[in-house]
Protein backbone atom coordinates (compact mmCIF):
# COMPACT_ATOMS: atom_id res chain seq x y z
CA UNK A 1 0.00 0.00 0.00
CA UNK A 2 2.87 2.26 0.81
CA UNK A 3 4.57 1.84 -2.38
CA UNK A 4 1.57 2.04 -4.17
CA UNK A 5 1.33 5.92 -2.65
CA UNK A 6 4.65 6.95 -3.20
CA UNK A 7 5.73 9.22 -6.00
CA UNK A 8 8.73 9.57 -8.06
CA UNK A 9 10.89 12.98 -8.61
CA UNK A 10 8.77 14.28 -11.43
CA UNK A 11 5.81 13.93 -9.13
CA UNK A 12 7.05 15.63 -6.47
CA UNK A 13 8.62 18.55 -8.64
CA UNK A 14 4.57 18.95 -9.98
CA UNK A 15 3.11 19.11 -6.72
CA UNK A 16 6.28 21.82 -5.46
CA UNK A 17 5.70 24.10 -8.36
CA UNK A 18 1.15 23.69 -8.19
CA UNK A 19 1.79 24.52 -4.58
CA UNK A 20 3.72 27.49 -5.35
CA UNK A 21 1.76 28.65 -7.76
CA UNK A 22 -1.40 28.37 -5.40
CA UNK A 23 0.79 30.03 -2.89
CA UNK A 24 1.74 32.89 -4.93
CA UNK A 25 -1.86 32.97 -6.90
CA UNK A 26 -3.44 33.07 -2.89
CA UNK A 27 -0.53 35.79 -1.48
CA UNK A 28 -1.66 38.22 -4.93
CA UNK A 29 -5.49 37.80 -4.33
CA UNK A 30 -4.73 38.73 -1.04
CA UNK A 31 -3.06 42.03 -1.77
CA UNK A 32 -5.77 43.08 -4.36
CA UNK A 33 -8.02 42.31 -1.94
CA UNK A 34 -6.44 44.53 0.85
CA UNK A 35 -5.72 47.41 -2.02
CA UNK A 36 -8.93 47.30 -2.92
CA UNK A 37 -10.64 48.12 0.76
CA UNK A 38 -8.44 50.80 0.79
CA UNK A 39 -9.70 52.29 -2.42
CA UNK A 40 -13.68 50.97 -1.59
CA UNK A 41 -15.25 54.72 -1.76
CA UNK A 42 -14.13 54.68 -5.40
CA UNK A 43 -16.05 51.69 -5.58
CA UNK A 44 -19.11 52.95 -3.54
CA UNK A 45 -18.91 56.32 -5.89
CA UNK A 46 -18.89 54.61 -9.12
CA UNK A 47 -21.51 52.29 -7.88
CA UNK A 48 -24.01 54.67 -7.05
CA UNK A 49 -23.20 56.68 -10.13
CA UNK A 50 -25.65 53.55 -11.85
CA UNK A 51 -28.20 54.73 -10.05
CA UNK A 52 -28.10 58.99 -10.38
CA UNK A 53 -27.46 57.88 -14.44
CA UNK A 54 -30.87 57.24 -16.46
CA UNK A 55 -28.89 55.32 -19.32
CA UNK A 56 -28.92 52.66 -16.07
CA UNK A 57 -32.74 52.95 -15.78
CA UNK A 58 -33.41 52.54 -19.50
CA UNK A 59 -31.15 50.00 -19.85
CA UNK A 60 -32.39 47.72 -16.70
CA UNK A 61 -35.92 48.24 -18.07
CA UNK A 62 -35.26 47.39 -21.59
CA UNK A 63 -33.59 44.39 -20.25
CA UNK A 64 -36.23 43.04 -18.18
CA UNK A 65 -38.72 43.64 -20.55
CA UNK A 66 -37.53 41.77 -23.21
CA UNK A 67 -36.32 38.69 -20.75
CA UNK A 68 -40.10 38.98 -19.15
CA UNK A 69 -41.27 38.98 -22.92
CA UNK A 70 -39.22 35.67 -23.63
CA UNK A 71 -39.79 34.34 -20.19
CA UNK A 72 -43.59 34.36 -21.37
CA UNK A 73 -43.21 32.97 -24.45
CA UNK A 74 -40.88 29.87 -22.99
CA UNK A 75 -43.52 29.26 -20.13
CA UNK A 76 -46.57 28.99 -22.43
CA UNK A 77 -44.07 26.51 -24.14
CA UNK A 78 -43.93 24.60 -21.73
CA UNK A 79 -48.13 24.91 -20.61
CA UNK A 80 -48.72 24.26 -24.41
CA UNK A 81 -50.76 20.96 -24.97
CA UNK A 82 -49.80 19.05 -27.85
CA UNK A 83 -46.86 18.95 -30.46
CA UNK A 84 -45.61 22.06 -29.57
CA UNK A 85 -43.75 22.77 -26.54
CA UNK A 86 -39.69 22.78 -25.78
CA UNK A 87 -37.59 20.31 -24.03
CA UNK A 88 -35.12 22.92 -23.00
CA UNK A 89 -36.41 25.89 -21.49
CA UNK A 90 -32.91 27.58 -20.68
CA UNK A 91 -32.02 27.24 -24.49
CA UNK A 92 -35.23 28.49 -25.75
CA UNK A 93 -35.30 31.47 -23.10
CA UNK A 94 -31.67 32.59 -23.96
CA UNK A 95 -31.46 31.07 -27.80
CA UNK A 96 -33.67 33.86 -29.12
CA UNK A 97 -31.88 36.82 -31.66
CA UNK A 98 -33.82 39.54 -30.11
CA UNK A 99 -31.84 38.55 -26.28
CA UNK A 100 -28.40 38.74 -27.82
CA UNK A 101 -29.46 42.10 -29.79
CA UNK A 102 -30.34 43.45 -26.59
CA UNK A 103 -27.29 42.06 -24.81
CA UNK A 104 -24.85 43.58 -27.65
CA UNK A 105 -25.60 47.08 -26.49
CA UNK A 106 -25.61 46.49 -22.47
CA UNK A 107 -21.92 46.26 -22.08
CA UNK A 108 -21.27 49.21 -24.51
CA UNK A 109 -23.82 51.67 -22.37
CA UNK A 110 -22.48 50.79 -18.82
CA UNK A 111 -18.83 51.10 -19.87
CA UNK A 112 -18.96 53.77 -21.82
CA UNK A 113 -18.92 57.03 -19.62
CA UNK A 114 -16.30 55.17 -17.00
CA UNK A 115 -13.01 56.72 -18.11
CA UNK A 116 -14.42 58.72 -21.42
CA UNK A 117 -16.73 61.22 -19.01
CA UNK A 118 -13.25 61.48 -16.14
CA UNK A 119 -11.08 63.02 -19.33
CA UNK A 120 -13.71 65.12 -20.97
CA UNK A 121 -15.08 66.59 -17.77
CA UNK A 122 -11.40 67.22 -16.85
CA UNK A 123 -11.41 65.03 -13.61
CA UNK A 124 -9.44 62.02 -15.11
CA UNK A 125 -6.09 64.13 -13.82
CA UNK A 126 -7.70 65.02 -10.36
CA UNK A 127 -8.55 61.14 -10.07
CA UNK A 128 -4.83 60.63 -11.05
CA UNK A 129 -3.21 62.74 -8.24
CA UNK A 130 -5.26 60.56 -5.73
CA UNK A 131 -2.89 58.57 -3.38
CA UNK A 132 -4.11 55.10 -5.32
CA UNK A 133 -2.70 52.99 -8.07
CA UNK A 134 -3.66 52.57 -11.61
CA UNK A 135 -4.58 49.00 -10.86
CA UNK A 136 -6.72 50.33 -8.36
CA UNK A 137 -8.74 52.88 -10.24
CA UNK A 138 -8.94 50.30 -12.96
CA UNK A 139 -10.16 47.57 -10.76
CA UNK A 140 -12.89 49.92 -8.87
CA UNK A 141 -14.21 51.35 -11.71
CA UNK A 142 -14.77 47.37 -13.19
CA UNK A 143 -15.67 45.92 -10.07
CA UNK A 144 -18.54 48.49 -9.75
CA UNK A 145 -19.87 48.22 -13.36
CA UNK A 146 -19.71 44.45 -12.68
CA UNK A 147 -21.54 44.50 -9.45
CA UNK A 148 -24.01 46.52 -11.53
CA UNK A 149 -24.48 44.28 -14.56
CA UNK A 150 -25.30 41.46 -11.99
CA UNK A 151 -27.78 43.46 -10.42
CA UNK A 152 -29.59 43.38 -13.99
CA UNK A 153 -29.64 39.57 -13.46
CA UNK A 154 -31.19 39.44 -10.04
CA UNK A 155 -34.47 39.76 -11.18
CA UNK A 156 -34.65 36.63 -13.34
CA UNK A 157 -34.08 34.43 -10.56
CA UNK A 158 -37.80 34.51 -9.88
CA UNK A 159 -38.40 32.91 -13.24
CA UNK A 160 -36.57 29.87 -12.53
CA UNK A 161 -39.28 28.19 -9.85
CA UNK A 162 -41.26 28.15 -13.06
CA UNK A 163 -38.94 26.95 -15.47
CA UNK A 164 -37.71 24.28 -13.49
CA UNK A 165 -41.25 23.20 -12.30
CA UNK A 166 -39.87 23.82 -8.85
CA UNK A 167 -42.36 22.73 -5.74
CA UNK A 168 -42.81 23.31 -2.42
CA UNK A 169 -39.30 23.26 -0.20
CA UNK A 170 -39.05 20.22 2.10
CA UNK A 171 -36.93 20.55 5.15
CA UNK A 172 -35.27 17.46 6.84
CA UNK A 173 -33.84 17.14 10.09
CA UNK A 174 -30.27 15.78 9.08
CA UNK A 175 -27.31 16.58 10.73
CA UNK A 176 -23.72 16.05 9.87
CA UNK A 177 -20.78 17.17 9.55
CA UNK A 178 -21.15 18.32 6.54
CA UNK A 179 -24.69 20.03 7.40
CA UNK A 180 -23.00 21.64 10.54
CA UNK A 181 -20.15 23.21 8.01
CA UNK A 182 -22.79 25.06 5.72
CA UNK A 183 -24.87 26.21 8.37
CA UNK A 184 -21.95 27.34 10.36
CA UNK A 185 -20.75 28.98 6.92
CA UNK A 186 -24.27 30.70 5.98
CA UNK A 187 -24.09 32.21 9.73
CA UNK A 188 -20.73 34.16 9.13
CA UNK A 189 -21.76 35.27 5.81
CA UNK A 190 -24.74 37.41 7.73
CA UNK A 191 -22.78 37.99 10.72
CA UNK A 192 -20.21 39.32 8.44
CA UNK A 193 -22.71 42.04 6.62
CA UNK A 194 -24.49 43.13 9.70
CA UNK A 195 -21.07 44.01 11.11
CA UNK A 196 -20.55 45.99 7.98
CA UNK A 197 -23.52 48.29 8.69
CA UNK A 198 -22.27 50.56 11.47
CA UNK A 199 -19.48 52.92 11.05
CA UNK A 200 -16.77 50.68 11.99
CA UNK A 201 -12.98 51.12 12.62
CA UNK A 202 -10.96 49.53 9.35
CA UNK A 203 -9.61 46.93 11.32
CA UNK A 204 -13.57 46.00 12.16
CA UNK A 205 -14.22 46.11 9.06
CA UNK A 206 -11.48 43.82 7.61
CA UNK A 207 -12.43 41.39 10.56
CA UNK A 208 -15.92 41.59 8.86
CA UNK A 209 -14.96 40.70 4.99
CA UNK A 210 -12.48 38.26 6.37
CA UNK A 211 -15.82 36.88 8.21
CA UNK A 212 -17.56 36.67 5.11
CA UNK A 213 -14.78 35.12 2.86
CA UNK A 214 -14.52 32.63 5.33
CA UNK A 215 -17.60 31.54 5.58
CA UNK A 216 -18.29 31.58 2.08
CA UNK A 217 -15.46 28.77 1.95
CA UNK A 218 -17.23 26.77 4.83
CA UNK A 219 -20.60 27.53 2.94
CA UNK A 220 -18.67 26.37 -0.34
CA UNK A 221 -16.95 23.08 0.97
CA UNK A 222 -19.91 22.06 3.44
CA UNK A 223 -22.71 22.80 0.63
CA UNK A 224 -20.41 20.73 -1.95
CA UNK A 225 -20.11 17.52 0.18
CA UNK A 226 -23.58 17.75 2.20
CA UNK A 227 -25.82 17.62 -1.10
CA UNK A 228 -23.38 15.72 -3.13
CA UNK A 229 -23.26 12.76 -0.31
CA UNK A 230 -26.47 10.52 -0.39
CA UNK A 231 -29.36 10.41 1.53
CA UNK A 232 -31.45 13.36 2.77
CA UNK A 233 -30.80 16.63 2.68
CA UNK A 234 -31.16 19.70 5.46
CA UNK A 235 -33.06 21.54 2.40
CA UNK A 236 -34.01 19.91 -0.79
CA UNK A 237 -36.22 21.54 -3.60
CA UNK A 238 -37.72 19.11 -5.62
CA UNK A 239 -37.64 20.00 -9.25
CA UNK A 240 -39.31 18.38 -12.16
CA UNK A 241 -36.26 19.58 -14.59
CA UNK A 242 -32.53 19.28 -14.61
CA UNK A 243 -31.01 22.23 -12.70
CA UNK A 244 -27.51 21.98 -14.31
CA UNK A 245 -28.35 24.24 -17.76
CA UNK A 246 -29.82 26.80 -15.08
CA UNK A 247 -26.38 27.27 -13.42
CA UNK A 248 -23.98 26.69 -16.39
CA UNK A 249 -25.87 29.42 -18.41
CA UNK A 250 -25.80 31.96 -15.55
CA UNK A 251 -22.15 31.19 -14.82
CA UNK A 252 -21.32 31.37 -18.45
CA UNK A 253 -23.54 34.88 -18.77
CA UNK A 254 -21.78 35.96 -15.54
CA UNK A 255 -18.43 35.28 -17.57
CA UNK A 256 -19.45 36.18 -20.87
CA UNK A 257 -20.97 39.98 -19.17
CA UNK A 258 -17.40 40.55 -17.38
CA UNK A 259 -15.69 39.63 -20.81
CA UNK A 260 -17.30 42.62 -22.40
CA UNK A 261 -17.34 45.31 -19.45
CA UNK A 262 -13.39 44.77 -19.65
CA UNK A 263 -13.49 45.45 -23.34
CA UNK A 264 -15.71 48.29 -22.87
CA UNK A 265 -13.64 50.00 -20.47
CA UNK A 266 -10.25 49.48 -22.35
CA UNK A 267 -11.60 51.55 -25.36
CA UNK A 268 -13.67 54.16 -22.89
CA UNK A 269 -9.75 54.96 -21.52
CA UNK A 270 -8.49 55.47 -24.87
CA UNK A 271 -11.52 58.08 -26.05
CA UNK A 272 -12.76 61.20 -24.87
CA UNK A 273 -16.35 60.80 -25.97
CA UNK A 274 -18.68 58.42 -24.81
CA UNK A 275 -20.98 57.82 -27.92
CA UNK A 276 -17.08 57.06 -29.66
CA UNK A 277 -16.58 55.09 -26.56
CA UNK A 278 -20.14 52.87 -26.91
CA UNK A 279 -19.73 52.76 -30.41
CA UNK A 280 -16.10 51.41 -30.91
CA UNK A 281 -17.34 49.11 -27.95
CA UNK A 282 -20.37 47.98 -30.33
CA UNK A 283 -18.19 47.02 -32.99
CA UNK A 284 -15.65 44.83 -31.31
CA UNK A 285 -19.01 43.39 -29.59
CA UNK A 286 -20.43 42.55 -33.05
CA UNK A 287 -17.08 39.79 -33.40
CA UNK A 288 -18.14 38.09 -30.72
CA UNK A 289 -22.43 38.41 -30.92
CA UNK A 290 -22.87 39.09 -34.90
CA UNK A 291 -21.26 35.81 -35.36
CA UNK A 292 -24.00 34.13 -33.65
CA UNK A 293 -26.72 35.46 -35.97
CA UNK A 294 -24.98 33.76 -39.17
CA UNK A 295 -24.50 29.91 -38.43
CA UNK A 296 -22.89 27.62 -40.98
CA UNK A 297 -23.94 24.91 -42.09
CA UNK A 298 -21.98 21.61 -41.17
CA UNK A 299 -21.19 20.66 -37.64
CA UNK A 300 -17.49 19.70 -37.24
CA UNK A 301 -15.85 21.44 -40.69
CA UNK A 302 -13.38 24.10 -39.92
CA UNK A 303 -15.32 27.20 -40.67
CA UNK A 304 -17.76 25.83 -37.64
CA UNK A 305 -14.68 25.37 -35.32
CA UNK A 306 -13.48 28.86 -35.87
CA UNK A 307 -16.91 30.48 -35.58
CA UNK A 308 -17.78 28.55 -32.65
CA UNK A 309 -14.80 29.36 -31.05
CA UNK A 310 -15.63 33.46 -30.62
CA UNK A 311 -19.37 32.92 -30.93
CA UNK A 312 -20.91 33.31 -27.77
CA UNK A 313 -24.33 32.59 -29.06
CA UNK A 314 -23.10 29.23 -30.24
CA UNK A 315 -21.67 28.65 -26.97
CA UNK A 316 -25.01 28.95 -24.86
CA UNK A 317 -26.58 27.17 -28.04
CA UNK A 318 -24.32 24.50 -28.10
CA UNK A 319 -23.37 23.67 -24.66
CA UNK A 320 -24.28 25.87 -21.78
CA UNK A 321 -27.98 26.34 -21.80
CA UNK A 322 -27.99 22.54 -22.56
CA UNK A 323 -26.49 21.34 -18.93
CA UNK A 324 -22.82 21.23 -20.48
CA UNK A 325 -19.65 22.89 -19.07
CA UNK A 326 -16.84 23.71 -21.85
CA UNK A 327 -13.92 25.27 -21.00
CA UNK A 328 -13.25 26.60 -23.88
CA UNK A 329 -15.64 29.53 -23.90
CA UNK A 330 -14.64 29.92 -19.90
CA UNK A 331 -11.22 30.28 -20.99
CA UNK A 332 -11.51 32.65 -23.75
CA UNK A 333 -13.92 34.80 -21.39
CA UNK A 334 -11.87 34.88 -18.57
CA UNK A 335 -8.37 35.31 -20.75
CA UNK A 336 -9.67 38.40 -22.89
CA UNK A 337 -10.82 40.03 -19.82
CA UNK A 338 -7.89 39.91 -17.95
CA UNK A 339 -6.23 40.95 -20.97
CA UNK A 340 -8.43 44.00 -21.66
CA UNK A 341 -7.93 45.21 -17.70
CA UNK A 342 -3.83 44.83 -18.16
CA UNK A 343 -4.15 46.82 -21.48
CA UNK A 344 -6.49 49.42 -19.37
CA UNK A 345 -3.80 49.96 -16.71
CA UNK A 346 -1.49 50.12 -19.19
CA UNK A 347 -3.68 53.04 -20.92
CA UNK A 348 -3.71 54.36 -17.44
CA UNK A 349 0.28 54.68 -17.30
CA UNK A 350 0.88 55.91 -20.40
CA UNK A 351 -1.49 59.06 -19.86
CA UNK A 352 0.04 59.63 -16.64
CA UNK A 353 3.71 60.09 -18.53
CA UNK A 354 2.12 62.31 -21.39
Amino acid sequence: MLNNLSLNGREWLTLTLLALVFASAAVGFIWMAVGLFRARSLIRREFSAYFLSPIAYVVLVVFLFVTGDLFATTLGLLTAKGPVGTESPMQTLFGDKLFWLVFLFIPPLLTMRLFAEERSSGTLEMLMTAPLRDWQVVLCKYLACLAFYTVLWLPTLFYLPALLGAQAPVFHSVWTAEGLLLVAGLACIMAGLVLLLPHLGTTARLGSLALIVAGGIAAGVGGWRHYHAAGPHLLEVPVLLDPYPVLWTYVGMFLAGAMFLAIGLFISSLVRNQMVAAILALAVGLVFIGSGFWRPEGVGSHLYNIVYFFSVPLHFDRAFTRGLLDTRPLVLYSSTALFCLFLTVRSLEARRWQ
